[in-house]
């Protein structure tokens, strides 16, 4: 019985982690598993990255916007040896001297989350010491350093997982501390996301999990995971709300291997998935432009909307049309091209349930556009996505 009521109200406390989606920065995209701090210094997998890049959040605006994680990725643990004599993983000594409570202090001295990284396998996918059959010793590890937000990968044996996902998310409520849970199960299980078991994955206090492939820093890769969006957003969407979303991946915005018009089309995207906003770039570096698009705080707030509802495409035919509902009887609609060539894409409101009239608003230009009876067109540029929110009449 006790169990059971523990069980219950870790349900709740997990539920109310993360009522939007995640918003920060990781390493991973651009600084990978890089340890060779000699001839890499301010580019390699160390303290002093995540300390600049905590720096960079606050500076640049990020913080403000919403972006309030620094996330460390694969690659922080000390290797010789993998345990130490209470079986605890420990950081690597020579490129994190101060420790994590320290690092994690610095982070939490600016009001920054502390995420951090391990997999429910023997070793991690750099082969770095993981989590599988640690899980409760880790969860104490974790919480006493201070962490907030917890990314579990995968790289192992898969039928592990649905032993090994359940029990980390169990040891992290019984840690005591609020720590957001990312799962990356469901990445694993292949790509038809009909069949993978995501009530389980909230049921193992998941508060967030990858879906499917990796992003890679091209176009190719992200229009790629659009299209799997494209594909299965209707489903996906019933287990997205307040404390549980579905993550396509880091942002790509602010790396020079996608044009302008590729970041407002992923931060609109993202932005109607209700999908975490985790840049993936290097914050002292971001061109302008994309800047802009990251801190745009009409994109952010249809994100960061509070009624929880995941959006997905409405329509495939000349240009595709994504709509999400929003609060107060409010719309976000994404009209994307994926041609190579500008086109004009429609969005006809009643393919989403809007029977009146709406107000349409430019997200990107942030200025009213017009009232529209029946439909609202845009001529997009290749690759790009004109952005809009609806709103009745009435507001």
């Amino acid at each position: 019985m006790l169990s059971s009521m523990v069980m219950f109200a870790g349900a709740i406390a997990a539920s109310n982690l993360s009522p939007t989606p995640p918003m920060g920065w990781m390493s991973w995209e651009v600084f990978r598993c890089e340890t060779d701090c000699v001839n890499h210094n301010g580019s390699c997998i160390n303290e002093n990255l995540y300390k600049t890049m905590t720096d960079e959040l606050v500076t640049g605006g990020y913080l403000a916007a919403g972006y309030d994680g620094i996330h460390l990725d694969d690659c922080w643990m000390q290797r010789k040896p993998f345990r130490d004599a209470q079986g605890r993983l420990s950081p690597d000594s020579q490129r994190f001297p101060s420790g994590f409570k320290a690092l994690g202090d610095y982070m939490h001295q600016k009001n920054v989350k502390f995420a951090i990284y391990t997999a429910e396998s023997p070793t991690t996918c750099a082969g770095y010491p993981a989590s599988a059959g640690y899980e409760s010793v880790d969860a104490v590890t974790f919480a006493e350093w201070g962490v907030d937000y917890l990314k579990v990968d995968g790289c192992g044996n898969p039928t592990y997982y649905q032993t090994g996902y359940p029990l980390m998310g169990a040891s992290l409520v019984e840690s005591g501390r609020d720590i957001v849970y990312s799962c990356s199960w469901p990445a694993y299980l292949g790509s038809n996301e009909t069949t993978k078991p995501y009530s389980a994955m909230i049921e193992s206090h998941c508060n967030l999990w990858r879906n499917w492939a990796d992003i890679q820093c091209n176009w190719g890769s992200l229009s790629g995971i659009i299209e799997h969006w494209g594909t299965y957003g209707e489903f996906l969407a019933k287990y997205a709300a307040p404390g549980h979303w579905n993550d396509p991946d880091m942002l790509l915005i602010g790396n020079t291997c996608i044009t302008e018009d590729e970041a407002r089309t992923q931060m609109a995207i993202w932005s109607i998935s209700a999908a975490p906003l985790i840049m993936g770039n290097d914050l002292r570096t971001v061109p302008a432009a994309h800047r802009a698009i990251l801190l745009n705080k009409e994109a952010i707030a249809v994100d960061q909307d509070p009624l929880g509802k995941m959006g997905f495409r409405r329509s495939n035919a000349n240009g595709q049309v994504w709509v999400r509902e929003l609060s107060n009887n409010t719309f976000a609609a994404a009209l994307y091209n994926p041609g190579s060539a500008s086109s004009t894409v429609t969005f006809t409101f009643s393919s989403a349930g809007i029977t009146t009239p709406m107000h349409v608003r430019s997200i990107w230009n942030q200025s009213d556009i017009g009232t529209f009876q029946t439909s609202y067109s845009a001529n997009v540029p290749s690759h790009g996505t004109a952005f809009v929110k609806l709103s009745p009449l009435s507001l």
